[in-house]
């Protein structure tokens, strides 16, 4: 594999587990997923990158606050952004390139292709522990190419993300039958925005304590289980549930730290489970 100077690629050696979150359909809160996880991964004292492939659609810039950074390069490649005073999370995406952040990528499939081999070999990441990849919804040509780019890496798996209806999950299963079909091994299924616990419903007065936590009342907009209902049928790990939650929106629409600032929320415990099942697959591949 060739990097910018028609030498073989080395960019990617440091890296020890690289992780693909996939989702067959769009709005399912693949990018969320990402973020959280790198945050978690971070917090947990591990160098994390996060690859944004998801090319019309690059939200990740924003939700780490860092959408007005710019690329550069050094002799190896483009150097990602770096997120947080501490730099601990290094991040490459097509919406550091574009002029503007209303730009439209309108692109025929073998250039975005193109782009995305470019940002497997081209990106100078260092030494990770974990490179987090955001794809597109769907089985498309970007998602073969990813998967044939980093096929010859430390390619741990997929995380595969779905909301509790029928529709969404059909989608998912679809995303099943691709990994099976590259070969790619799939970690398990999370099941977004699986409900609504409610701040204000009950607990008045109480909110700093784990009652309080255990007294709001819970509603399952988007029904519920469809997602661990197809990690049962399909044989692979379901990795829990994580609900809608306002303080997560809220803070990816602000660019905060959910997982340092949020600590009591609804959604931390989830993303904690899941965070420590992965964890605990890298340790037992490594």
């Amino acid at each position: 594999m060739e990097g910018m100077g028609g030498e073989r690629n080395t960019n990617l050696l440091g890296v020890r587990h690289i992780l693909l979150v996939l989702s067959g359909k769009g709005g399912v809160g693949k990018s969320t997923i990402c973020t959280e996880l790198a945050l978690a991964l971070r917090h947990r004292g591990h160098r994390v990158g996060i690859l944004d492939v998801d090319l019309c659609g690059p939200s990740i810039p924003r939700m780490l606050r860092v959408q007005d950074r710019a690329v550069h390069q050094c002799d190896s490649g483009w150097v990602p952004v770096f997120v947080g005073q501490d730099r601990g999370i290094a991040l490459m995406s097509i919406g550091f390139l574009l002029e503007r952040p209303d730009d439209a990528v309108v692109w025929r499939g073998p250039k975005k292709n193109a782009l995305i081999k470019q940002f497997v070999t081209d990106v100078a990441w260092g030494d990770l522990d974990f490179l987090i990849v955001d794809t597109p919804p769907g089985t498309s040509d970007e998602h073969i190419s990813t998967v044939e780019a980093l096929r010859h890496y430390k390619l741990l798996g997929a995380i595969l993300v779905t909301t509790p209806q029928a529709v969404s999950v059909g989608d998912v299963r679809r995303e099943l039958t691709f990994c099976k079909k590259t070969g790619l091994r799939v970690l398990g299924i999370v099941e977004n925005m699986s409900s609504f616990v409610c701040p204000h419903c009950s607990g008045s007065g109480i909110r700093d304590s784990l009652l309080f936590f255990l007294l709001q009342e819970c509603t399952n907009i988007f029904s519920k289980g469809g997602g661990e209902e197809l990690a049962k049928h399909a044989g692979v790990p379901f990795l829990g549930c994580v609900p809608l939650d306002p303080q997560l929106s809220q803070s990816l629409e602000e660019g905060r730290d959910f997982i340092q600032e949020f600590p009591k929320s609804s959604a931390f415990p989830a993303l904690a489970h899941i965070t420590q099942q992965i964890l605990d697959t890298s340790q037992q591949s490594s």
